[in-house]
């Protein structure tokens, strides 16, 4: 066994964990997925109450667990996941705020990159401005499958925010760049696949709108977002 894992986070065993982690940020959406989705599925772990689950989905072995909210909470995650546990691919399942008028509630962004106004990236030793970027295998992957989907999936960037609320808001700024939907999340996750050599993406449900202020209810967001659940599993 790895002298790292079980770690302060995770309390799984060596093993425990598929080649593919999907990586909602709500515990509950991780536990929904388990139960709707996967054959066979076992609590992996539950430190801290971030449920993680393996288990099987159309005869393939699939991990599902929470990130909790933020670059610095996905960050602890992620890298673990990725250099102690040999996860090979993360894909993000979560919930955006548009900020281009061109998303209504319910589509789809998949993530091609993350700009952000992150300091994570800076414990990497880099100390330039960063966008890092998804997987272009699971990209490509994503795409074809969303051919499938009966609702709108568009590719493009993300901006992950480090603050959720924001009296210096750049939402106009970044929409004008072609930037489509804020969240927390997708630039740790992009940054710590790089570093470890692994695969990683975004995909995002548009929970709510910055532009129109409408907004889905919290449970809505917890088991709403089944096509972007299946385009996450599509993948593994």
């Amino acid at each position: 066994m790895s002298s790292n894992i079980p770690t302060p986070h995770i309390n799984a065993p060596e093993g425990a964990f598929a080649e593919t982690v999907l990586m909602p940020g709500d515990p509950l959406r991780a536990k929904f997925i388990a139960e709707e989705y996967l054959e066979k599925a076992e609590l992996v772990n539950n430190v801290r109450g971030i449920q993680g689950y393996t288990g099987y989905y159309n005869g393939k072995r699939v991990s599902v667990m929470a990130s909790g909210m933020g670059c610095p909470s996905i960050g602890i995650y992620s890298y673990e996941l990725f250099n102690f546990y040999h996860v090979q691919s993360i894909i993000r399942i979560g919930s955006a705020g548009a900020i281009s008028p061109h998303l209504k509630l319910k589509d789809i962004v998949v993530g091609m990159s993350a700009y952000t106004d992150s300091g994570y990236i800076n414990s990497f030793g880099f100390r330039g401005n960063a966008a890092p970027c998804c997987s272009y295998e699971l990209l490509s992957k994503a795409m074809a499958y969303a051919q499938k989907l009966p609702c709108n999936v568009i590719c493009g960037p993300l901006y992950s925010s480090d603050a959720f609320y924001s009296e210096a808001s750049q939402t106009e700024l970044l929409s004008r760049l072609g930037v489509l939907a804020v969240e927390m999340e997708a630039a740790a996750l992009y940054i710590n696949a790089a570093r470890a050599g692994r695969n990683a993406l975004a995909i995002c449900s548009i929970s709510d709108s910055l532009v129109t202020g409408e907004e889905l209810p919290a449970e809505e967001r917890q088991v709403g977002f089944r096509n972007m659940m299946e385009l996450g599993l599509s993948l593994a």
